[in-house]
């Protein structure tokens, strides 16, 4: 066992490390998938994974990190924290899960501090067919110039047509139409690409070789910034489908805290498209499949998109100040980390209690 804030890092080259010796002190093998460019401080990226259990076990459990890069942070520590965790490692073997560590998903845009991957795409955006004409988001057409102005900070000017747009339409319709994904904008936020990223086709490799053979498949992938501070919303990962609902109900939810849905507006999520787990309906087509996002909150919402309109803007504008470059990612850090040790024990008493539940709602 290790201390929660030791689980925990500041940087991605260090999270990376804790997770590699983490899976040296558990006796794990771990399978590098080396990313095509380097990290910020020149370090080697990866998607790193490591599978706890019978390679040919019917019943698994994915936990994965860093869909959206600076996420990481927080997913990261869980993983670390779990590699460590005696209890619950005996926990799923005791019951026949075995447990697919995926760390770093999208392992740029941890190095970097961003959401994105190296393509400037939003990961959990990306995948639909791009064999069929793109879906069109006309609301943020008519935000992206106001989202990306040519100065930052912006204007009052600007500040007054962002306030003037929600103030007519609502901040829910706000997050909808800058949050729901964009096909048409390359360098706005919420891209999601025009053709599957590498980090997309390597997380299908990935599911292909360990979950090929599985009955039983659970997901818990691990994001944050949505919600309150410190809450974990388990917000349905599946289709839209009333059986699987009920049975994501049945493992993870509670009368007072149910699992939240895209579908039916409860989620403080808005109703996205291009998500991740849609590879699993498309890669392991022989499973039973259940899964949710760990969706912890740190700031609000108006904060968080007006992080990563700033972050945006700085990947327009490389050339910026050094002192407002480094303020602009120290915004985004604080928008998907919170830096204390109470926010850390939130993350991993919560993930730890709803890893539990995937292991008996799998047997």
């Amino acid at each position: 066992m290790i201390g929660i804030a030791e689980a925990f890092s500041p940087r991605y080259a260090q999270a990376r490390q804790k997770f590699l010796q983490g899976c040296v002190s558990a006796g794990l093998t771990v399978e590098p998938h080396a990313h095509p460019l380097k990290g910020r401080e020149g370090e080697e990226l990866s998607m790193d994974v490591a599978l706890d259990g019978a390679p040919d076990a019917q019943n698994l459990l994915v936990v994965s990190s860093a869909c959206h890069g600076v996420e990481g942070h927080c997913g990261s520590g869980v993983q670390v924290f779990a590699l460590h965790d005696a209890e619950w490692r005996e926990k799923a073997k005791a019951q026949g899960v075995a447990v697919l560590y995926v760390h770093a998903l999208n392992p740029h845009g941890f190095s970097y501090g961003r959401r994105v991957t190296h393509e400037n795409v939003d990961l959990n955006r990306n995948f639909i067919d791009f064999s069929k004409p793109v879906p069109v988001n006309e609301p943020y057409a008519k935000l992206h110039e106001l989202l990306l102005p040519d100065t930052w900070p912006p204007t009052p000017e600007n500040q007054a047509a962002i306030e003037k747009w929600i103030g007519k339409h609502g901040t829910t319709a706000y997050q909808a139409a800058v949050t729901s994904g964009q096909y048409q904008f390359d360098d706005g936020l919420f891209y999601g690409g025009k053709a599957p990223t590498w980090s997309n086709k390597t997380i299908r490799d990935v599911l292909r070789r360990h979950a090929g053979r599985a009955k039983r498949i659970a997901w818990i992938d691990l994001h944050t910034g949505l919600g309150p501070n410190g809450l974990g919303e388990r917000i349905f990962a599946c289709r839209d489908d009333k059986v699987a609902y009920a049975r994501a109900n049945a493992w993870w939810g509670t009368p007072a805290a149910p699992v939240t849905s895209i579908y039916d507006g409860s989620s403080t999520s808005a109703l996205l498209r291009g998500l991740m787990w849609d590879s699993v309906y498309e890669e392991c087509p022989q499973a039973e499949y259940t899964g949710i996002a760990l969706e912890y909150g740190t700031l609000p919402i108006l904060e968080v998109t007006g992080a990563l309109r700033a972050d945006h803007w700085l990947h327009k504008h490389p050339q910026a100040p050094a002192e407002l470059a480094d303020g602009i990612r120290a915004r985004m850090l604080e928008a998907f980390y919170t830096d204390t040790d109470a926010w850390r024990g939130q993350i991993v008493s919560q993930a730890r209690q709803a890893m539990f539940q995937a292991v008996d709602g799998l047997s």
